[in-house]
């Protein structure tokens, strides 16, 4: 027995194409390429179209970031050329600062050059702002927080028991 050419699958692939009508063949000619065209869309240009028109908003989004960064940058270099301050006035402006912003939510208590600061109730924006108020006018930042969410909620949002522990210049 011979191999023919209706033996494989192209072939008999070819005899089927060969017995189609011309009309039968360029339909099936034109469906193929609109198959094709669709996968070259589908797989390549449509993804390729989708980076262009997206790249501009990634490319603000970018920009906003590294604009964010040099501004932190820039804070970061302001804080570390800011000259040490004494442990009388960083004191000072840790009490001011507990007085101003965290009123009787909080108690400053004084060990060597730690401040022990116990919170009961303190609104979370109000810790916020105090912890950077601290940070800039006492150069203090804390050492240790051992901070729970409190019960109790404010209309201005969440509350924070617990106690901080800042770091003062050495005496």
């Amino acid at each position: 027995m011979s191999p023919s050419s209706n033996a494989t699958p192209f072939g008999s692939l070819q005899a089927r194409w060969r017995q189609l009508a011309s009309r039968e063949r360029a339909f099936l000619a034109s469906a193929l390429a609109l198959i094709v065209l669709a996968l070259l869309w589908l797989m390549v240009l449509s993804p390729s179209l989708q980076t262009l028109r997206t790249s501009g908003a990634q490319a603000n989004s970018l920009d906003a970031q590294l604009q964010h960064m040099q501004s932190l940058q820039n804070q970061a270099s302001a804080l570390q050329r800011q000259a040490p301050l004494a442990y009388d006035e960083a004191l000072r402006a840790l009490n001011t600062a507990t007085t101003q912003t965290l009123a009787a939510t909080a108690q400053v208590n004084v060990v060597a050059d730690r401040a022990n600061v116990t919170l009961q109730s303190a609104n979370a924006d109000a810790l916020a702002q105090w912890l950077a108020q601290v940070r800039l006018n006492a150069r203090s930042v804390p050492l240790e927080a051992r901070l729970t969410r409190g019960t109790g909620s404010t209309p201005a949002g969440p509350t924070w028991n617990g106690t901080l522990v800042m770091s003062l210049p050495q005496r």
